[in-house]
């Protein structure tokens, strides 16, 4: 049978750990049989970030803007640790971080359902799509630890040289830490934007959660910018779709959210979406049962694992042992990027099979096949199989096989 064709480059993000050993495996094993594509690579391997200064990671950025749709694996964030273990020139930054600053991007996750494995709270009937704000807070922070008593101060001046503000952080009277976060009215404006255009294209109801009763400029501001986003651009719109768009306070909003049936878009600043998503994940089955994909408001979209290395296995990988890692949401990254792929370049065959993929995937986990993350949440059934990392995959080539036969 005649290879499906991709039109247009795909940019592919190389990663770390277990993640980078399953990423080879889908590639060779579900998507290199049946598709004519060329990808453009970045190796954002730690080794290779290093090795380059980080240059790397914003190279791969440019690409996803020339090209406009990439994928990635999981990597590595490293500390102290990993700076020992790999023998770093430093701590580098986030390259998920990175690559969001330099697409002013928002992160949209969702969760993968399968019939056999019922979410965790038992009103759950829908699936609950985190919007992650990924810009700022504490992912670009100036922090310092005290070492003795003094005063911490927050001072502002402007382009001219011209203090504006002075405040007192804290007196402190002996050792401490402080912090200082930011955002950008433009940055909050493109994600209350971009949360607005999913939750309508989705059908979804939109909720907002900020503490803006203890913060009140940094939350009141995402709470004003979302109110002025929807009034001038989407009230209409979402009552005609039978639409809402929700504000209440981030602890209120929790609260609701475990009593929901889910069914929409909870839009979250960077650091509660990056909680709130694994939260979600592990609630809906594992962490690798999360779809995710940052979406720039200039048209550029980045499809990723949701979840990290995991370094266990990639340890337990190396003394030749076997695992048993989930694989799903590396698969389902790949699927993302193909549909948008095939959507922007109007070739249904390739939305179509990546459709067929999903399906093969899906089917294979219902069927009782699974990896031992999922075999810890499925329902019980004689069915049920705990499979190896790579046995999972070729059970899912197999089904793909048929489908595309």
């Amino acid at each position: 049978m005649a290879k499906i064709k991709v039109k247009t480059p795909i940019v592919e993000i190389d990663g770390d750990e277990m993640t980078r050993i399953m990423w080879q495996m889908v590639k060779d094993k579900l998507l290199l049989p049946h598709l004519d594509m060329k990808l453009e690579y970045y190796d954002l391997g730690l080794k290779k970030r290093d090795e380059t200064d980080d240059r790397i990671t914003l190279e791969a950025a440019e690409a996803i803007k020339k090209f406009g749709v990439g994928v990635k694996c999981a990597t590595i964030t490293p500390n102290k640790d990993r700076v020992k273990e790999y023998g770093l020139k430093q701590e580098w930054k986030s390259p998920n971080g990175t690559i969001r600053a330099a697409l002013d991007g928002t992160v949209f996750r969702a969760p993968i359902l399968v019939k056999n494995i019922p979410p965790a709270v038992r009103s759950w009937k829908k699936p609950i799509h985190i919007g992650r704000h990924a810009y700022g807070d504490v992912y670009k922070n100036c922090e310092y630890r005290v070492p003795e008593a003094g005063k911490a101060e927050l001072v502002y001046t402007n382009a001219e040289g011209k203090e504006l503000f002075r405040g007192t952080i804290q007196d402190f009277k002996g050792p401490g830490v402080i912090q200082g976060i930011h955002n950008t009215d433009k940055s909050i404006a493109s994600f209350a934007k971009a949360c607005f255009t999913y939750a309508y294209d989705q059908k979804l109801h939109l909720w907002l959660g900020t503490k803006d009763t203890i913060s009140k400029t940094y939350d009141a501001q995402f709470r004003k910018i979302f109110e002025e986003e929807y009034r001038k651009n989407w009230e209409q719109k979402f009552k005609d779709a039978g639409l809402e768009y929700f504000f209440t306070l981030i602890d209120d909003t929790v609260a609701r959210i475990m009593k929901t049936e889910g069914g929409m878009l909870w839009a979250c600043k960077n650091y509660d979406g990056d909680v709130m998503s694994d939260m979600l994940g592990s609630a809906y089955g594992s962490l690798a049962m999360m779809t995710s994909v940052l979406v720039s408001p200039q048209g550029f979209y980045e499809f990723e694992a949701s979840h990290g290395t995991v370094q266990k296995h990639y340890y337990k990988h190396l003394k030749g042992e076997r695992t048993s890692s989930n694989s799903m949401a590396l698969i389902f990254a790949w699927t993302g990027c193909l549909k948008k792929r095939g959507e922007l370049d109007g070739t249904p065959e390739v939305v179509d099979f990546a459709n067929k993929l999903e399906a093969a995937a899906k089917e294979t986990v219902e069927s009782g096949v699974m990896t031992g993350d999922l075999m810890l949440v499925a329902k019980e059934s004689s069915t049920n199989q705990k499979v190896y990392t790579e046995e999972f995959i070729d059970m899912v080539a197999k089904r793909l096989k048929k489908k595309m036969d």
